[in-house]
């Protein structure tokens, strides 16, 4: 039984890695034109790392060790500059350091994060028909 509630475990901590995600986007888009941060210095694009998911050889894990993202890292790619000397943010020679939040990057990424996550709801439907089904058997 314990194997078959693997599924369930499986599927829901890659959910869980997948909202965090697209919250992680969400933020980057958001924050595209800030010049400014918590601090002085403009907000920097976050990117989401993750750990893959334990090989079913290995024993079976909690939930929350099978997918997950390990963390939250700053871009450090450049940040980029614009030419604006009327905003007051420009430094002395004119020109505004926004953060190198890439629209077109950011929305495929949280297209694929929403795809995953609706593939394993899907998953979390299947096995449960499946399991219902099974308790069926004997009647």
């Amino acid at each position: 039984m314990s194997n078959l509630m693997n599924i369930f475990n499986v599927a829901g901590s890659a959910m869980s890695a997948q909202a965090q995600r697209l919250n992680v986007t969400a933020s980057n888009l958001a924050n595209a034109d800030s010049t400014r941060g918590p601090t002085v210095s403009p907000t920097r694009p976050s990117r989401s790392c993750s750990r893959s998911m334990r090989s079913a050889a290995r024993a079976p894990a909690p939930a929350s060790k099978w997918a997950a993202l390990t963390g939250v890292v700053d871009d450090p790619s450049p940040m980029k500059t614009s030419y604006d000397p009327s905003n007051p943010a420009a430094n002395a020679d004119g020109y505004v350091t926004l953060p190198n939040v890439g629209p077109v990057q950011e929305m495929v990424n949280m297209i694929s994060a929403s795809r995953s996550y609706q593939a394993n709801v899907e998953t979390l439907n299947t096995a449960k028909q499946l399991m219902l089904k099974t308790l069926t058997i004997g009647t």
